[in-house]
């Protein structure tokens, strides 16, 4: 059999491993032992499986391959990120970034290849929709950068709406967490998402993860004409839904907001933005935008944030303006993924 065409193990949870272990004949204490291998010991073959009998690494090797893949391009940024670029779905590549900051170490994954949402400012929507990843290939951005050790945070920033494929982004942060798994705290992931209300609910309710929601602008019918899933997910719903959950303690919300100049970054949108939110234990990232292609957005000036910010904190909103990286690598999400050419696929780089 094609290596290729056995199923990838990297990505399975633990029942998941269960029933593999099953059907190769294995002691029901072998997925554990799978597991560890997977995401402690971080191999890239079964044959390095080694308490597990000879026998048994055959019978694995015969349907299934570890599956890890390294990324096929880089760029690398003065300020020491570094934008690595997987193969992705329906031929089109995703990217993933690897943000050093201070001791903070972040990694930027994607969750779909291509977007649905269409939102007006994303580089990635303009690509349209090219397929969802599996939880195979969300791990995998994880586990195959060379910095993969040295990482702290999480964040499922990257191509993609995570809310809109849920039934990858679910497992790979079981993965991320589970005792057997990567065993990280929740609050070292921050998931990011447009709104989609059953799905965020579920993501709620089934994990402690921290959540980041696109908000962009306060104003219902200006927001719908950058994002259009505010027509099916009003930002005043998803917001009547987070007010029914404690951010108080562990768990931290965050309101993501692009300034555009002329276009939001008035003090009329720091006072419409501050009575939205009001009550609502959070904190708004201001985020200056990364030009992209063909757009008639710019971004707002350093004093225009500032003054932003500072209105925001005096009328008790708590706000911070992210700091830009990577301005010299193409720095909007999906830009680099949009510039590279799709190659011949290169068998040798999975495992």
């Amino acid at each position: 059999m094609n290596d290729n065409t056995k199923q990838p193990l990297i990505g399975m949870t633990l029942e998941q491993l269960r029933e593999v272990a099953a059907s190769c004949g294995l002691p029901g204490f072998a997925a554990k032992q799978i597991a560890d291998w997977l995401y402690v010991k971080r191999v890239d073959s079964i044959d390095a499986m080694t308490n597990i009998s000879l026998k048994g690494r055959e019978k694995l090797s015969a349907a299934y391959r570890v599956g890890r893949f390294a990324p096929k391009a880089e760029a690398r940024s003065c300020d020491g990120t570094v934008k690595y670029l997987f193969d992705g779905k329906g031929g089109r590549d995703i990217e993933a970034v690897y943000i050093p900051d201070r001791d903070r170490a972040t990694l930027c994954v994607s969750s779909q290849a291509g977007c649905r949402m269409g939102c007006r400012f994303c580089m990635t929507g303009r690509q349209g929709f090219h397929g969802d990843l599996t939880a195979t290939d969300i791990i995998n951005q994880i586990l195959s950068i060379p910095e993969s050790s040295s990482l702290t945070n999480i964040v499922f920033m990257g191509m993609g709406e995570p809310m809109d494929n849920l039934d990858a982004v679910l497992p790979s942060l079981e993965i991320l967490t589970a005792p057997w798994g990567l065993a990280w705290s929740p609050k070292r992931i921050t998931v990011s998402t447009i709104g989609k209300i059953n799905e965020l609910k579920t993501l709620l309710d089934t994990t402690k993860v921290h959540i980041a929601i696109s908000v962009h602008s306060p104003l219902a019918e200006q927001r719908a004409s950058l994002m259009p899933v505010e027509r099916a997910y009003p930002l005043k719903e998803v917001l009547q839904l987070l007010r029914g959950y404690d951010f108080s303690h562990q768990r931290r919300l965050s309101l993501e907001y692009i300034m555009w100049g002329g276009l939001n970054d008035n003090l009329r949108y720091a006072q419409s933005l501050a009575r939205l939110l009001k009550g609502l234990e959070c904190r708004v990232n201001l985020i200056r935008f990364h030009a992209i292609p063909d757009s008639d957005l710019r971004t707002s000036d350093e004093s225009t944030m500032t003054a932003f910010r500072d209105r925001l904190n005096d009328l008790g909103i708590t706000a911070t303006i992210r700091t830009s990286r990577g301005e010299d690598i193409a720095a909007a999400c999906g830009m680099l993924a949009g510039k590279q050419n799709k190659p011949e696929n290169d068998d040798s780089q999975a495992s």
